[in-house]
């Protein structure tokens, strides 16, 4: 006599669930990064919001000394920053790991607007390095990677081109007057 299932449903559709020779297809386990390469992903996670809280507390300097074209472009810097740790994340997510966020340097103080200058030139050529660095590691264990950070080495080519420009225009001005800052300010951000 046939179970009402049989009845209705026609005889290949209905899986034989308690028989261990079934012919079920067991999903296939996804790849996931090596663990060297999300280690460097990790650090570099770590080196994005650093960046950004360096950015965030130059906005904020900025703003208070009434450097209002600094404090905005310093706003954006930082927003770009968190940009790229989101996307570093969202690849190892993509690669079936979850991101680890340790603690970034969440602190920095500033004498003048030139003293900015310097740390985010410092900051940013540092990255560069690290990012070129960490193509070299990953080239031979993980290409997809490769590919995928060289997009972050081209945007900080991009970022030391830009503070090296502020750095060369400084030495036009004298950095002793106040009024040729302000008209460095105005000019170059």
């Amino acid at each position: 006599m046939k179970t009402f299932h049989e009845s209705i449903i026609p005889k290949p559709m209905i899986p034989n669930l308690g028989d261990s020779n079934s012919n079920i297809t067991q999903p296939v386990q996804p790849k996931k990064l090596p663990k060297s390469v999300v280690q460097i992903l990790t650090e570099r996670i770590v080196d994005e919001y650093n960046a950004y809280f360096l950015y965030r507390n130059a906005a904020n300097w900025c703003k208070d000394a009434n450097y209002k074209k600094a404090a905005a472009f310093f706003e954006k810097e930082a927003e770009g920053e968190l940009g790229h740790a989101k996307g570093l994340q969202d690849y190892l997510v993509q690669w079936n790991c979850l991101p680890e966020i340790r603690t970034p340097e969440t602190i920095a103080t500033f004498v003048d607007l030139i003293d900015i200058i310097n740390k985010a030139y410092t900051i940013e050529y540092e990255l560069l390095e690290k990012y070129s660095d960490s193509l070299n590691q990953v080239l031979q264990s993980h290409p997809a990677t490769f590919n995928f950070l060289q997009k972050y080495v081209d945007i900080q080519n991009g970022e030391v081109e830009e503070y090296s420009d502020f750095l060369n225009a400084l030495e036009l001005i004298n950095i002793n007057n106040k009024f040729e800052i302000l008209y460095f300010e105005n000019t170059y951000f």
